[in-house]
């Protein structure tokens, strides 16, 4: 070229250099090359623009993710990223090492990075070689900061020691990777190994060795010094009499650093070469910086797996054996801890066996999810117990519990805390249920068809607020193949629901599931924890950000799902007691009445026998003294299905039709039930009467 000429085109020249030109855009994730780099990265010599796992594809997975480190790093420190590639052919070989340079920088708008770089072939070094051995990039100390950060999050986010072990065997390590790993650890005077990769099944054996054993890991843990032998030779000249162990793993140079957390060794870290390393400052700098943070992890690790034996055997502790063998009926129960901290709260359930011969079941709720929680939940699992054991019904057992924890409560007022509660004792030749309730909610049963009802309970507050708090009993029947779900909130209001919203979903999952009662009782917590259990906008909550206990009782039949043999589907029913001092118990009934009655063909005659209902509580209300006991059941038969519903109470006066004028203020309750009802009459009993009628299942509405 003369002097004045002008200078050749910059492409012109790289092209000349053996030197391409990239260009990648992470928001777009494309790669853009020229002919020059396309060769180098072993495809046709044209331009062309690949997807970034086409050109993940041509590179070994280690470079690739030093790459994206070194990116970061440069444009946090506003440098060059320099970097050595080796190019992989479509049989996984390396076919030739590249060095790329490049000036990255970091759009925030967009979030991505954008860089434009240069790729040139250079001789790859053969390990065990000085050049061997240094950094694949190009700039040690880049390489270095990358790779320390990595390894620093990854041993920091391993939960357990196996996941920090995972972690420890997958590490990378610039330039001078180990092929060979183990941890040892220490158990009285001996050594153990804790967990190894690169080495065959069974290498651990024989590693169980006292302390005083001329053996470098064993050295470590005495000293509490690093120990760097570079060659075989100094290893045996070192370490003549456990040389044997090392030898046939045919590994040429190893490292034996001490695991010290908190200022005591709990450990040593070995890390072994199948090539010479020299173990410069700057690699003993490395590998001295991983074994801190490795001790760091499993320490950590330790002490939250001690936590979690400590608290899983607490509760193991807690919770009781569910007895096999009650006749004619199954019992399955879970418990759930909350994700943090401790696993461990104030949430229990229990069987006990009382001396009359029957059961009970209770499920409670201590206010909390700490220690203090777990303490106040065994000591009122306990109360409980001796309560039941003196053969106190279910009222007398609620009032004892509440004093009791009220009396704790006044011995340390700065730390009050509730319980919720349900006592359940239950007759299981029978069938029967009595329950009594504190601020609990109310059980759900699911019938034999698959139709569920929540069961509204009488109840009291919670315990430990008012010592002489009063705990009505509510008496009710399981009919065969009847289930019923008893349950903490956790079960109902996890996941962004609250009672209503979590009752749907608890509701909608019983009534489809068809297996086993231990599969109904899985699936009830995988609802609860799964991601479809959410229930609100936003960042998904923690799916265990409370604690889980419940109780599914079942009495053997069709559609227990308890193992029963198949027999004829028994009546749908509902029982409710509506006393004179609860007149808002009769809303109540309706909608019990309105489940009962959830696929009936005709909404007309749900609304009539609605109705009906209503008029015969009202009247029993109005024109007694008495409380009304309903009864509504859904029997099936050749020409179809038929509710029959019976109010009962203990008056004496019999009702009579009677022909109202128009500005009569009553009279009409009987003439709406002549005429909706298809059939309908009054029986007396020994003490009171009861009214029924019946409708029967079709298109039309009223006895027709």
């Amino acid at each position: 070229m003369r002097t004045g000429e002008p200078l050749p085109a910059v492409e012109d020249v790289l092209a000349a250099l053996g030197t391409g030109l990239w260009h990648w855009d992470t928001a777009a994730g494309l790669v853009t090359v020229d002919a020059v780099a396309a060769r180098l990265l072993g495809l046709p010599a044209a331009q062309v623009t690949l997807t970034e796992a086409q050109v993940r594809a041509r590179l070994h997975p280690v470079d690739w993710n030093e790459i994206t480190g070194v990116v970061r790093l440069a444009v946090a420190e506003g440098t060059l990223a320099e970097v050595r590639i080796r190019i992989m052919d479509d049989h996984k070989h390396v076919v030739r090492v590249v060095r790329s340079r490049s000036k990255p920088s970091f759009d925030s708008v967009r979030g991505a990075y954008v860089l434009t770089g240069t790729l040139q072939e250079v001789t790859d070094p053969m390990p065990g070689t000085p050049a061997g051995r240094r950094a694949v990039t190009g700039d040690w100390r880049r390489s270095r900061e990358a790779f320390l950060l990595d390894a620093g999050r990854a041993l920091a986010e391993a939960r357990s020691t196996q996941e920090v072990l995972r972690v420890a065997a997958n590490l990378s390590m610039p330039g001078f990777s180990p092929d060979g790993l183990a941890v040892f650890g220490v158990e009285g005077a001996h050594l153990t190994i804790i967990g190894h990769h690169g080495h065959e099944p069974g290498a651990d054996n024989p590693f169980y060795m006292p302390l005083d054993t001329d053996y470098p890991a064993a050295e470590v843990v005495r000293t509490g010094r690093a120990v760097y032998l570079s060659s075989p030779e100094q290893y045996k000249a070192r370490y003549p009499l456990t040389w044997p162990l090392a030898q046939r793993f045919g590994r040429q140079s190893w490292a034996f650093l001490p695991l010290t957390a908190s200022g005591r060794t709990m450990g040593a870290w070995l890390a072994a070469f199948a090539y010479p390393v020299a173990f410069t400052p700057d690699e003993r700098s490395v590998l001295t910086t991983v074994a801190r943070m490795l001790a760091q992890a499993l320490s950590r690790a330790g002490t939250a797996e001690s936590e979690r034996a400590l608290s899983e055997g607490l509760q193991r502790t807690m919770l009781p054996k569910l007895g096999a063998g009650i006749p004619g009926m199954s019992i399955a129960a879970r418990y759930v801890p909350t994700g943090g901290g401790l696993q461990v709260g104030g949430d229990w359930y229990d069987v006990i066996p009382l001396p009359n011969g029957r059961f009970a079941m209770v499920i409670g709720d201590v206010q909390g999810h700490d220690v203090r929680a777990a303490g106040l939940m065994g000591q009122l699992r306990i109360a409980l117990r001796a309560y039941s054991s003196e053969g106190h019904r279910p009222d007398a057992v609620l009032s004892r519990a509440s004093r009791f924890l009220h009396g704790i409560n006044e011995a340390d007022p700065a730390e009050l805390r509730f319980a919720t509660c349900l006592y359940v004792e239950v007759d299981p030749v029978s069938g029967v249920l009595e329950l009594a309730r504190a601020g609990h909610p109310d059980p759900l049963i699911r019938m034999a068809d698959g139709t569920v009802l929540a069961r509204p309970t009488a109840g009291g507050l919670p315990l430990g607020i008012d010592p002489d708090a009063d705990y009505p009993t509510t008496r009710f029947v399981l009919e065969s193949g009847e289930t019923v779900l008893i349950c903490t909130d956790g079960l109902i209001e996890t996941g962004g629901h609250d009672l209503d919203s979590g009752w749907q979903r608890l509701r909608a999952l019983l009534e489809g599931h068809q297996g086993t009662q231990e599969e109904l009782a899985d699936a009830l917590v995988q609802a609860v924890h799964g991601p479809s259990s959410h229930h609100t906008t936003g960042p998904l909550a923690d799916r265990r950000e409370d604690d889980i206990a419940m109780m599914l009782l079942s009495r053997e039949g069709e559609g227990c799902g308890c193992g029963a043999e198949p027999a004829p589907p028994p009546a749908r029913r509902t029982m409710l007691t509506v006393a004179q001092a609860e007149p808002e118990r009769v809303s109540v009934a309706r909608q019990q009445l309105r489940e009962l009655l959830h696929d009936w063909s005709s909404p007309d005659q749900v609304d009539s026998a609605v109705l009906l209902l209503s008029e015969v509580l009202t009247n029993v209300l109005v024109h007694t003294d008495t409380d009304a006991l309903l009864l509504a059941e859904v029997t099936g038969g050749d020409d179809g299905r038929r509710i029959r519903i019976e109010v009962t109470d203990a008056g004496d006066d019999l009702p009579h039709v009677r022909r109202p004028g128009e500005l009569a203020s009553s009279g009409r309750g009987l003439v709406l039930i002549e005429l909706l009802a298809h059939t309908w009459g009054v029986a007396p009993r020994g003490r009171g009467k009861s009214i029924w009628f019946e409708l029967y299942e079709s298109e039309e509405t009223g006895a027709g």
